[in-house]
């Protein structure tokens, strides 16, 4: 007797329109928990191969194993986001945005200077070239193809100036010159396949967008950067002598333009000055200086007119030393007197000339005495003489009067 677990008394359940599907369940369900799970175990493990995710600004270029290898036909390139292929074909993932590669090359200058370049070259790629260039170059373009002939094109731009041009002056120009070579040699280069099937000639200019070559940096050896320097150091102080000369050149003119001002103005005003118009300025001056609070000397000179020394003297020439007969006379010596520039009061004794005495013997004083008085004597009466015709030796004179007063003398002479 077969026993129902389900029953209580042992009997078979009614039948139902589930009870087939719960039998086949019973029979079953171990089965398909295992064939769920082999599913998601490849599912898991083929998920990579069969859903590629393109990323934002690339594009994806299809690969079939079995179905030709390369697509090249630009309309099944895969944009941007979730893509289904199959696991046996793939996809590769091509970036179309502004790329920057940076490099540096060995070069040597027109001088024969071994020198040093950083470059940085900017580029971009073509949407629609990017399947044949993944069939011709491949995924590595940039170490097959950029940085090699952007090498090469750098080494012969290089070779056409100097050391000190390149270090210098000549940067802008080499960056121009290396762009504009690569250009022409992407054109002249061309990828082209010929087959029953495939067939394309397609230039690498219209592969790649070159944006610039950058020059980041040029290295020389330390001895030739040092000469560079000192070579330019030289020409700007060379340069500063040219400046000065320059303007030494334009101050003569100045000077002369000004002399010739000077000389006009002169001959103009001179037509319009006259003696009694000196004199006129003289005595303002004088005013002015007498009505200053301040402490003062005022000198007037000999003149008529009394004005000062410097306008005032003018009128009257310069009194002589000795008479024209002492002069002619042998045997005396003539001794010219010069008219002070300073005041006496303020001139120092030891400026003062001391006048020319002749020495006479010690047994002739008596003589000479005696014939001075009778030569006073017997000559008649000088005119009054102004202070300003006075010698040397009667100021002297006069000084000593006023400092020691007469004193009897204890010693009278015969």
């Amino acid at each position: 007797m077969k026993v129902y677990p389900l029953s209580f008394d042992s009997t078979a359940p009614p039948k139902t329109a589930g009870s087939k599907w719960s039998r086949f369940m019973d029979r079953h369900l171990p089965s398909v928990v295992i064939y769920l799970m082999v599913a998601t175990l490849v599912a898991i493990v083929l998920y990579p191969y069969f859903a590629v995710t393109v990323p934002s600004g690339h594009v994806g270029v299809l690969w079939k194993r079995f179905g030709g290898g390369t697509v090249l036909d630009p309309r099944q390139l895969r944009d941007e986001g979730l893509h289904l292929i199959l696991p046996w074909n793939e996809l590769f993932i091509y970036d179309l945005r502004l790329q920057s590669i940076t490099e540096t090359y060995n070069a040597i200058s027109s001088d024969g200077v071994s020198l040093t370049a950083t470059m940085n070259i900017r580029f971009r790629l073509q949407r629609d070239a990017t399947p044949i260039l993944h069939a011709a170059i491949g995924p590595n373009y940039v170490d097959l193809l950029a940085k090699p002939g952007i090498g090469s094109l750098t080494r012969e731009v290089m070779a056409q100036y100097t050391a000190e041009q390149v270090y210098s002056t000549a940067r802008q120009e080499i960056q121009d010159k290396i762009r504009s070579l690569a250009e022409d040699r992407l054109s002249e280069k061309m990828m082209e396949r010929e087959g029953d099937d495939v067939r394309y000639r397609v230039s690498l200019r219209d592969t790649f967008i070159l944006f610039d070559t950058l020059v980041h940096g040029i290295e020389l050896p330390a001895l030739v950067v040092n000469a560079i320097n000192r070579k330019t150091e030289q020409y700007y102080i060379a340069e500063e002598y040219k400046f000065r000369v320059e303007r030494e050149r334009r101050e003569s003119e100045r000077k002369k333009i000004e002399a010739e001002g000077v000389r006009e103005f002169q001959q103009i005003v001179s037509q319009g000055i006259s003696d009694s118009y000196l004199r006129w300025r003289g005595i303002e001056a004088t005013l002015q200086l007498s009505q200053s609070t301040n402490s003062k000397v005022v000198v007037i000179g000999n003149a008529k007119d009394g004005l000062p020394i410097i306008l005032g003297n003018v009128d009257t020439p310069p009194a002589a030393a000795a008479s024209p007969g002492d002069s002619n006379q042998p045997g005396k010596e003539t001794a010219t007197v010069m008219r002070p520039t300073l005041p006496l009061e303020k001139t120092p004794a030891s400026a003062l000339p001391r006048p020319n005495e002749k020495m006479q013997p010690a047994a002739s004083e008596t003589t000479a005495v005696a014939t001075a008085s009778e030569t006073a004597a017997a000559a008649p009466a000088e005119k009054p003489r102004s202070w300003w015709q006075w010698s040397l030796h009667d100021i002297e004179a006069f000084f000593a009067r006023l400092v020691h007063p007469a004193e009897p003398s204890a010693k009278q002479t015969p």
